[in-house]
């Protein structure tokens, strides 16, 4: 029998979590407080906000087995093919040691056709590892990137300490669900999470699949967060819901980088413009599913919008990067910690022919790892050593 020691799941050992609201079981992590919450009260943006991208526990011990009860709630959409549960991976001293699913938990099925989700209830699991070694190791614990995760208790054979990394740099990224990490296999093979570790620096990930908007609250948060860098990649979700023209994308690109200025005057900030996708290279949105691709069991995006249409406005992503470009030169005359990273040095159309986007929208697990060793070769300094 082993002599459990419980550990409180407190802001200093839950970290990437801007908000730990309390529940029954629990706690939940946000990645928007709850006033940015009420503002954005969209049924996407509430799940995606709620699914714990970049957010693990961290601490420091000499246990030898750890255990988590976590209460998941999974999303899936009816006829659209099952997704896999969600991943925890294990990370001891910066390297990848095991992962584990909860069993259990909350599904939600979605009707794509009518929006109305049907919700099964269920309980709590809990995953185990065991046969660590037993001395004082850095451990982080990736909670997935994909479902709504509760954690109930966190259980170890030894005390834990807040891991405490003095003088890593804090790292806020802002993007769609790429950033987020759709169609990564793990937590800790998102894109940004790649280039984390690469590069030495603390992450908070607000990659918000389907909600990246430039919606002034998120430019808040931002504003008030603690950070020493901050990247935005900005552009496919505005095209593939059609959310607005050109005349209103440029102000709304000042408005959003001036709102993180009056918090952050002189901190790096990176716009990234998005990266290769054929199918809204020069076709506006909306995007919507390939319903002949899900009558084959394949999940599959395609463009709706007509070409003719970039004349009156509509956004697609050639366009988004020229005005990006633009803006940031203009800017950068008087804000020279201002800087511009065009998305097809990240993935263009070569690593495309190379490593397609599975879904003709995300890129799979390799994609992130080149998308994640080229930010970090760019932005923060830092190659991948292996």
């Amino acid at each position: 029998m082993h002599h459990w020691i419980r550990t409180p799941l407190t802001a200093d050992v839950v970290r990437g979590a801007l908000e730990l609201e309390p529940t029954v079981r629990g706690v939940q992590p946000h990645r928007l407080p709850a006033w940015a919450r009420a503002q954005g009260a969209d049924a996407q943006l509430s799940m995606v906000e709620s699914q714990p991208a970049g957010v693990r526990l961290a601490f420091r011990t000499a246990a030898t087995v750890i255990e988590l009860d976590a209460h998941p709630t999974r999303y899936s959409y009816v006829g659209a093919p099952a997704r896999p549960d969600g991943v925890y991976d294990l990370v001891v001293d910066g390297r990848l040691t095991a992962q584990a699913s909860v069993v259990g938990g909350t599904s939600v099925a979605i009707d794509m056709a009518t929006g109305v989700p049907d919700v099964r209830p269920g309980e709590p699991g809990t995953i185990r590892f065991d046969g660590l070694e037993a001395r004082e190791k850095d451990v982080e614990l990736w909670l997935p990137h994909n479902e709504t995760t509760e954690l109930v208790e966190l259980r170890t054979d030894a005390t834990v300490a807040p891991l405490v990394r003095a003088g890593r740099r804090v790292w806020v990224q802002h993007g769609s669900s790429i950033s987020h990490g759709s169609n990564a296999t793990s937590p800790s093979a998102t894109w940004p999470a790649l280039a984390a570790a690469t590069g030495g620096v603390e992450l908070v990930n607000l990659g918000f699949g389907g909600s990246a908007m430039l919606d002034p609250f998120v430019a808040r948060v931002i504003r008030d967060m603690p950070a020493d860098l901050i990247s935005v990649k900005i552009g496919i979700n505005l095209v593939n819901a059609d959310v607005m023209r050109l005349r209103a994308f440029g102000p709304a690109v000042h408005g959003f980088l001036d709102t993180i200025r009056d918090g952050h005057p002189e901190t790096p900030l990176v716009v990234v413009s998005p990266i290769f996708c054929p199918i809204h290279e020069d076709t506006p949105g909306p995007g919507a599913f390939d319903m002949a691709a899900l009558a084959e069991g394949r999940m599959q995006f395609r463009a709706t919008g007509d070409p003719s249409e970039r004349a009156a406005g509509k956004l697609t992503l050639r366009v988004i990067r020229d005005e990006l470009a633009r803006i940031v030169a203009q800017r950068s005359a008087d804000d020279p910690h201002l800087t511009y990273l065009d998305g097809l040095e990240l993935y263009g159309e070569a690593d495309f022919a190379e490593v397609p986007l599975p879904d003709a929208l995300h890129p799979d697990t390799a994609g992130h790892a080149r998308i994640g060793a080229r930010f970090a070769e760019r932005v923060l300094g830092a190659s991948d050593p292996r």
